[in-house]
């Protein structure tokens, strides 16, 4: 038997997931990446030493899983760093290397970062991973349940961020095959907290090794 309580949860409920749709038209919609202009991007590397690299060299003879960071000092990004570094042994099993990009080096954030990501870092200063269209999260983010609901997730898991940065444009997660294998999966963040499924990174990566045999 419905109770006035639950009628009323039902429906808060209800108004939160039209407000989030109704978002999602002013949200600029994804367009696939051009992997020749990925391939193309010069990447410099964080740390000590700056090196650069033409981002193919990075994938094409083992293929790559790609994590593209919105913001190093964020919560979401920590905790799907953390998750996608769960990975590690399976993907060393593998020979497929993890690494994250991002579009501005911020100092202590990224050594914060890196201690939650068990990869290699580097800077994407042409922002290619981000487009081809850079899709930005509006204030509307305040109406998305799924934002909030994503937030307590990271909080209750006991991740802090701040707000430190640009963190308005959503990244993402590329899982890239070598050679001529091109982009094996493309996923892109529809709201702050909108993570990559780790079975389908998985999944994806095992199709690399049973098209290079």
């Amino acid at each position: 038997m419905w109770t006035v309580s639950a009628v009323l949860k039902a429906l808060a409920l209800y108004v939160a997931e039209l407000i989030s749709s109704i978002t999602d038209w002013f949200q600029t919609k994804p367009e696939w990446a051009d992997l020749r202009v990925l391939e193309d991007t010069e990447l410099k590397t964080t740390g000590g030493v700056h090196e650069r690299y033409k981002a193919k060299a990075l994938w094409e003879n083992t293929g790559a899983v790609v994590m593209v960071v919105r913001r190093p000092g964020s919560l979401f990004c920590k905790e799907e760093a953390a998750d996608l570094s769960s990975l590690g042994p399976m993907l060393q099993d593998l020979e497929v290397p993890l690494f994250a990009v991002v579009k501005e080096n911020i100092g202590k954030e990224l050594d914060t970062f890196k201690k939650y990501f068990n990869g290699n870092v580097y800077v994407d200063q042409q922002r290619n991973f981000y487009g081809p269209v850079q899709r930005w999260m509006s204030l509307s983010v305040l109406l998305r349940i799924g934002v909030w609901r994503n937030l307590w997730r990271a909080y209750r898991r006991g991740y802090r961020g701040n707000l430190r940065g640009e963190g308005l444009i959503l990244g993402g997660v590329f899982v890239i095959g070598p050679r001529d294998q091109g982009i094996l999966m493309e996923h892109r963040e529809k709201e702050f907290g909108d993570k990559v499924n780790l079975l389908a990174v998985l999944t994806t990566i095992r199709k690399i090794k049973c098209k290079s045999t």
